[in-house]
């Protein structure tokens, strides 16, 4: 994330790209700028003829800042394919890999609020730039800045739709007839972003039942937040419940995030749909590989990957540091506490909200069970696992202060608890004497300071999080 007075020295980008507010970091000036490190990178470092690719999301202005991004692009004389109209991140991304593009830039603040807009990269390979990408584009901007120029551009700009070839592809991969067969009735939740019109789309034209709300014109995205959890999937809930829907599934603001919703209005999240994703890869379409997950995600993964005798990786947070491990090893699923899930054999190195909505229903068509069922057989076997999350947006100093107090040498105990261990991969992860753990990190995108636990219990979850939040208030 960046904040300060709007200079070159304030763009720093965080796990997932650049991000700051609409007019006051996030200005056609700094876009450009960023715009012009980019194209200093491709030059330098890629194969920048195969050319460059421009996506965006629904956000204010964003067809605007994305035009701004080709036409500084093309003034390095970089090939430019520029998105004929909003399009979700993993179509984008997909694109890369269709075109063997040199890289892609998506315009998009993915799920946080509609003051900020933002920008990602994705590399050559059709994902999340590796940490080494991100630093070398980082290190181009103090040059981008010598180097202005008015942008000008020799060709007229090629709009392409890349949606459809995506959508395409998708039916491709996953059995929908399966799903079909099933006679369905799924609500499908774009909560105002990229994906308005994409999984209806798929899912209509296959012979899916299914009913679309948020998916208008939005740029406030309806006064929500664009992030597939509670308590923002409550119109989803209600509308399953009303309409007796078998599911419901969310997205987020550029589509690369996934949520759900059994047919009895539970919520189903990240951990849980990592899980059942993960079972169904192996149980029933046979897949072997690595487990990837982020730091902050529920131990189930770690368990289901002991009992098929599958490889474990653990990674900080951000999913550029699970792509990076799909580029290296032979990695069968990777996914994050926020709702990101990449299966690189169906969709690339790449998460995605879309693809993964899509095999959600094809597990619930071959097992012939709800989403709550296959979360309740999970649970049978392996125990109940409940997570909760919490974002503090604190004053100056406080958030500095919590790190230091979660760090000290000796902790022993913790908002009441015995601690048995600490790991600080990233952030303080505290593991407990019965089995819980708590982690607290500072966000990479956001002036906040996460806090995460999970139990066996919801209520010693939310007493580990209302503990541990008076506590980083009180300092």
């Amino acid at each position: 994330m960046t904040q300060g007075n709007g200079t070159a020295s304030s763009i720093r980008f965080g796990t997932d790209g650049w991000r700051a507010v609409i007019a006051e970091e996030f200005t056609f000036e700094n876009v450009r700028l960023v715009a012009r490190a980019v194209g200093r990178y491709l030059t330098a470092h890629e194969e920048f003829q195969r050319g460059l690719i421009v996506g965006y999301d629904c956000r204010f202005l964003s067809d605007r800042f994305a035009l701004a991004v080709a036409e500084e692009i093309a003034a390095s004389e970089i090939p430019v394919t520029l998105s004929n109209s909003y399009a979700p991140t993993p179509a984008v991304s997909y694109a890369v890999r269709q075109r063997q593009a040199a890289g892609a830039i998506m315009i998009t603040a993915s799920h946080n609020p509609w003051q900020w807009n933002g920008l990602k990269f994705k590399a050559s390979f059709g994902g999340s730039a590796a940490p080494e990408i991100i630093k070398k584009i980082e290190a181009e901007i103090p040059a981008a800045v010598r180097s202005h120029t008015p942008a000008r551009t020799a060709t007229p700009l090629a709009k392409e739709d890349l949606v459809e070839p995506y959508l395409q592809h998708a039916e491709k991969v996953l059995d929908l007839n399966v799903i079909a067969r099933r006679n369905f009735l799924f609500v499908v939740d774009p909560m105002f972003g990229a994906a308005r019109g994409c999984l209806a789309r798929c899912l209509e034209r296959n012979g899916i039942r299914c009913h679309e709300i948020h998916g208008d014109a939005d740029p406030l995205f309806g006064e929500l937040n664009p992030e597939p959890i509670e308590p923002h999937i409550e119109a989803l809930r209600r509308t399953v419940l009303d309409m007796k829907a078998d599911a419901g599934f969310a997205t987020d603001g550029d589509a690369d995030r996934v949520g759900a919703m059994d047919r009895g209005g539970r919520f189903i999240d990240s951990h849980q749909i990592f899980s059942i994703l993960l079972r169904y890869l192996i149980e029933a379409r046979g897949m072997k590989g690595g487990v990837a997950k982020t730091f902050s995600t529920t131990k189930l993964v770690d368990k289901l990957a002991a009992k098929y005798s599958l490889p474990l990786y653990e990674t900080p947070i951000g999913f550029k540091y699970i792509c990076d491990l799909m580029l290296s090893k032979d990695i069968l699923i990777g996914g994050e506490e926020s709702g990101g899930i990449g299966i690189p054999a169906l969709g690339g190195p790449e998460r995605d909200g879309i693809l993964n909505s899509l095999l959600l229903a094809e597990a619930m068509a071959h097992y012939g069970k709800s989403l709550g069922e296959m979360v309740e057989d999970l649970e049978r076997e392996f125990g109940p696992h409940r997570y909760g999350r919490v974002d503090l947006e604190l004053r100056p100093g406080q958030k500095e202060r919590a790190m230091e107090e979660v760090s000290k040498p000796g902790l022993d105990r913790f908002a009441g608890l015995g601690v048995v261990r600490s790991e600080d991969m990233d952030g303080i992860k505290l593991y407990f004497d019965h089995g819980a753990w708590l982690l607290v990190r500072p966000s990479g995108t956001e002036p906040l300071l996460r806090i995460y636990a999970e139990a066996d219990s919801m209520n010693v979850v939310r007493d580990l999080l209302s503990k541990t939040e008076s506590f980083v208030r009180a300092l």
